[in-house]
């Protein structure tokens, strides 16, 4: 089961922001996020300009190496494009530690807070190179290089047979989280059950229709709420530990200060079915 008392409560996601992305992970630690999130695959991320991030807020003693989460992402090469952070005819245990060892020199770091397999190769069943990459990841893991390991973009069967098979189970399963899915519930649950920690991403961007809904907005009017932070407080209360990717620096404050709020019972068991009410 992971230990939770020391994670993050929220996260901030640095994908698709390229030549901004130094400026904006700072910004965002400057606004009080501790927990950074990147993917060594240069197609949808800048792993590099993040780790300048970190080195420069350290550097200016606005936050020590030990108060940060940083997380980044062992991505296969159906993923990724030409610039490939290893040797693309190595066999996969050898990708999986070139790959780490060139997130360790972009995030200026000698170790991760969590490294995630970025979905597994397959879109159904864990196969033979999962199973070689989870491998080198536990023993990372076992070496003390990486606190986490986890795993991205995953079904629930194929949760299960990860599960079933590691001999080291992830501590987190990071997936898009859609309403109309019941914020991946079934996913949830399974995680729930097994000490797992759900991280939902596109919370907003994935769930649009959920803006429109008239309970929604007067609950959001009533507790004095913009509706993405009403989003993120719902999701903390149903056991969600939220990324947002928010350039502004508004609503990187507004984001993090849905942790001051609460929702009822009844509100969350609204939001979370909120794709079925009224059939």
């Amino acid at each position: 089961m992971t230990d939770t008392s020391q994670l993050p409560d929220f996260i901030y996601g640095t994908a698709w922001k390229e030549a901004v992305t130094e400026y904006l992970v700072r910004l965002a630690i400057e606004k009080g996020f501790t927990a950074i999130d990147t993917a060594n695959q240069r197609k949808h991320y800048n792993e590099e300009a993040v780790g300048n991030a970190i080195s420069s807020v350290i550097k200016d003693g606005i936050k020590g190496r030990e108060e940060l989460f940083i997380q980044t992402k062992f991505t296969y090469q159906q993923g990724q494009d030409h610039r490939l952070p290893y040797e693309p005819e190595a066999d996969y245990p050898t990708q999986v530690r070139q790959s780490f060892s060139s997130s360790l020199e972009h995030l200026q770091t000698d170790y991760l807070d969590s490294y995630i397999l970025h979905g597994p190769l397959y879109r159904h069943g864990i196969s033979e190179a999962d199973r070689q990459v989870w491998g080198e990841m536990e023993k990372l893991h076992k070496d003390g290089y990486i606190r986490h390991i986890g795993v991205s973009n995953i079904s629930l069967a194929q949760l299960r047979e990860l599960v079933h098979t590691a001999e080291i189970k992830p501590a987190f399963v990071q997936n898009r989280c859609f309403a109309k899915l019941q914020w991946d519930k079934a996913i949830r649950e399974f995680c729930k059950e097994q000490g797992i920690v759900y991280q939902g991403f596109s919370l907003l961007t994935a769930n649009a229709f959920v803006f429109s809904d008239p309970m929604v907005i007067r609950i959001a009017k009533e507790k004095k709420m913009t509706l993405p932070q009403l989003v993120f407080s719902f999701a903390a209360q149903a056991g969600i530990l939220p990324l947002t990717g928010t350039t502004n620096p508004v609503h990187m404050a507004q984001d993090l200060d849905s942790r001051n709020f609460s929702l009822s019972d009844g509100e969350v068991r609204y939001l979370e079915g909120i794709a079925f009410q009224g059939r």
